[in-house]
């Protein structure tokens, strides 16, 4: 099973026990976050807004770390301007503990409706 997450402006897919970076978090511990789309492992994909609303994406802060330099030089010709500067990103690096999604009641009578039904017919 895989989710879609995002987490700073950008997307990321992410499967359990994934460990990868993120733009920085401001948090400590477990984080939840509400996935965009899962893909379950016999291929079912929930995409429905109202379902993924209830589902969750648990992961767990790893810790942080700055990613490379950044150089940036603004330059217009004639005129003496010249402008240099950088940016270094920071970044959380982040491990996804799990993907869960809640239990479908409608799914499961239906599913211990027909056992019945074939249990009864014999009788």
């Amino acid at each position: 099973m895989y989710a879609i997450i995002r987490a700073g402006g950008k997307q990321s897919k992410v499967s359990e026990g994934d460990v990868l970076d993120v733009e920085r978090l401001k948090a400590t511990g477990e984080v939840s976050f509400t996935p965009l789309l899962i893909v379950q492992d016999d291929g079912t994909v929930i995409s429905d807004a109202k379902k993924l609303e209830k589902a969750k994406v648990t992961v767990e802060v790893m810790g942080e770390h700055r990613g490379d330099k950044i150089e940036v030089f603004k330059y217009k010709n004639k005129t003496g301007y010249r402008k240099r500067s950088g940016h270094r990103q920071t970044y959380t690096t982040i491990e996804v503990k799990k993907i869960s999604m809640p239990a479908a009641k409608k799914a499961a009578k239906k599913a211990a409706a027909k056992e019945e039904a074939p249990a009864a017919e014999e009788k």
